[in-house]
């Protein structure tokens, strides 16, 4: 356990540490103030990135569960975690790399629970980064949400801001089943907003909820991870032409929180999937079909529309890799078409 913290403390640089100040309804925060005078306000929201968030949540729960252990490629060490009650956290220095496991994940970790009728659970987290990064071509640029999302028995998180990570990542260290945790590469440097609330060690977001990152009212933006941000900017884009776009983040790929969608689709009439994923069985894929089989399809106004990844493997070109992946434009485009403008 002391190595696995040692080992924690030591990866990639954490950024400056931050100072907390006890809160104003604690006694350290009045005594504070009666020493000093000072009248202190709640702390306010700071600014954190997903990297930061990722290193707070494993700080905090390694500290709260002595259960809890690192492994992975440099990291610390296996010796059938799982089996022996503990709770490991596994990282792939890429998902590209867990094909050379995919056996595992998915005929070990992923069934066991059922095979033994409940027994036996497998509370372990495989995360690390996934989908596309920057010039690495075609055997480390693809997404895995579909790939894992598929298996029953798994639970599938892919997280966008800080926040995200840190909630999810500390829920999915606690969940007592498999969870894999797609994270993205590109966002690891990217700071976000943490709020007051998320800055707490007791912090989670619920696996399987999504969240509204934008309220709109004439058409629905549903994705994932980094393809949020891309949403969101479409959405600033065409608020400028009078166009409201609802944005939703799905957080969880599975269980699905198709119910968020729905009901979102209940209010605008038109519904975008954006992915960075291949078309074909992508998620936006069953997205579309759960919402054609249910009952907010006598609400759409236009067929549902798909912005995916060209389906071909990434070029290493950047011209190239740059019109593989879906862009701000793209959005657009489908947005003006579905809405017929």
């Amino acid at each position: 356990m002391a190595v696995a913290v040692a080992v924690l403390r030591h990866l990639a640089p954490l950024g400056p540490r931050l100072t907390r100040i006890p809160p104003h309804g604690c006694a350290g925060g009045r005594l504070l103030q009666h020493r000093r005078g000072l009248h202190l306000s709640a702390p306010a929201a700071i600014q954190v990135t997903v990297r930061d968030a990722l290193n707070q949540a494993l700080d905090e729960e390694l500290e709260r569960d002595e259960r809890v252990f690192l492994l992975g490629e440099e990291v610390a060490q296996y010796d059938g975690a799982y089996k022996a009650g503990l709770r490991p956290v596994c990282e792939f220095m890429t998902f590209n790399f867990s094909m050379q496991a995919i056996d595992q994940v998915i005929n070990s970790a992923a069934k066991t629970c059922y095979m033994s009728a409940g027994l036996i659970g497998v509370p372990i987290v495989f995360r690390g980064p996934n989908g596309a990064s920057a010039g690495v071509a075609a055997q480390h640029s693809q997404c895995f949400a579909a790939w894992y999302g598929h298996c029953p028995g798994l639970k599938v998180v892919s997280p966008w801001s800080a926040e995200d990570a840190k909630g999810l990542l500390k829920a999915a260290i606690r969940d007592d089943n498999p969870v894999v945790m797609l994270e993205n590469e590109l966002l690891y440097g990217v700071p976000f907003e943490l709020s007051e609330q998320a800055q707490s060690k007791d912090f989670i977001i619920p696996i399987g909820k999504a969240k509204i990152e934008r309220q709109g009212t004439h058409i629905t933006l549903v994705s994932h991870s980094r393809l949020v941000g891309h949403c969101m900017e479409t959405a600033s884009v065409l608020a400028k032409e009078g166009v409201e776009c609802e944005v939703i983040n799905m957080r969880t790929i599975r269980p699905m929180d198709i119910e968020a969608v729905e009901a979102s689709i209940v209010k605008t009439n038109h519904l975008i999937t954006v992915e960075g994923g291949w078309p074909q069985f992508g998620v936006g894929a069953e997205i579309c079909a759960r919402i054609m089989e249910g009952p907010a399809f006598n609400y759409l106004d236009a067929p549902a529309v798909r912005v995916t990844s060209t389906d071909v493997p990434m070029p290493y070109a950047k011209n190239l890799e740059d019109n593989s992946m879906p862009q701000v434009k793209d959005i657009i485009f489908a947005v003006k078409k579905v809405l017929n403008i």
